[in-house]
């Protein structure tokens, strides 16, 4: 079964929900006047930690992935729990290595640990949970007609970095440096993420590519998107890349995921309030679908991105 299909047979059965029902980057409870979101998210070092990660990255990354999912329904961040599941045999040094990751993430974001557990498993695996509190909750169906459609940040670069490293491309010291930079160690948009929350009529972030996230957004509204592909923010190094690979630098930055850059829209009298640098790529549209659109013609965007137990063209893991 792909991911998709065991999320809808689970949802068949979870009746039960909390105040936002489930399909969101995370659930939420109101309490008062405000919610608390929790989210959790989980990092396997067979699919999430590539040869080349650092235990510390590792670890940081488990972190960084759950805060991520808080800051895109704009609530600040405020505790995180882990379980571990431990494979027989793993080097105590690096097991001390992700101990050091999670501690610096914590640091880094501010937050305590607030539990955690240990168990034995088949792989690594820290299955990370994320608290946070807003006033107003960010979801992904909250996009309407005549808002415009930005994203926090560059895209592409994570993926890049694993086309780098996976198959051995020579390229300046520079170049590798801005690719690993996101590949490696990504940082959760945790300010824009509650400036967001005061203007924003939805976010998701980028974890499975801005391609999937945008028609996840474009179903949940029920609206149509249209993105004009000069406007998405790609860097040099990604074009660098690509004309090496034959591929399009388009084509990376839809299908790049793990960027966790936040992608929101906004009214277009309400943009002047946000106080950080984003992009508009283009604009909210009665309808349905997502389409990439040029002055010369308007063609349906692919789901390109990664699905967990299933087949993608090009996928960041």
């Amino acid at each position: 079964m792909r991911e998709s299909e065991i999320i809808d047979l689970f949802l068949r059965h979870l009746k039960r929900q909390g105040d936002l029902p489930l399909g969101d980057d995370a659930g939420a409870l109101r309490f008062g006047d405000k919610w608390l979101v929790a989210t959790n998210d989980m990092l396997v070092r067979k699919t999430d930690v590539p040869d080349v990660m650092t235990p510390e990255q590792a670890g940081f990354k488990a972190v960084t992935m759950n805060v991520s999912d808080v800051a895109a329904m704009g609530a600040e961040p405020v505790g995180f729990l882990f379980s571990l599941g431990v494979p027989p045999g793993l080097d105590a040094d690096y097991m001390e290595g992700i101990a050091r990751g999670i501690g610096e993430a914590l640091n880094f974001y501010g937050i305590p640990v607030l539990s955690a557990d240990t168990n034995e498993a088949d792989d690594l695996i820290i299955d990370g949970i994320a608290l946070g509190v807003t006033e107003r909750l960010l979801t992904r169906s909250g996009a309407r007609p005549g808002d415009l459609v930005c994203v926090t940040g560059d895209l592409g670069r994570a993926l890049a970095g694993l086309l780098v490293w996976k198959h051995d491309i020579e390229v300046s010291e520079k170049t590798k440096k801005a690719l690993y930079d996101k590949f490696l160690e990504p940082r959760a948009r945790v300010s824009e993420g509650v400036s967001l929350s005061k203007v924003a009529s939805s976010a998701i972030d980028i974890s499975d590519g801005l391609a999937k996230e945008l028609h996840l957004i474009a179903k949940m509204s029920g609206v149509g998107i249209e993105i004009r592909p000069e406007s998405i923010p790609i860097r040099d190094e990604v074009a660098e890349v690509a004309e090496i690979l034959g591929l399009s630098p388009l084509e990376i930055a839809l299908a790049s995921g793990e960027e966790f850059e936040l992608v929101f829209t906004v009214s277009p009298e309400l943009v002047d309030a946000m106080d950080f640098k984003f992009s508009v790529m283009g604009q909210v549209m009665e309808g349905n679908g997502v389409y990439l659109a040029s002055d010369e013609e308007r063609r349906p965007l692919p789901r390109l991105g990664w699905e967990h137990l299933g087949d993608q063209k090009i996928y960041n893991r």
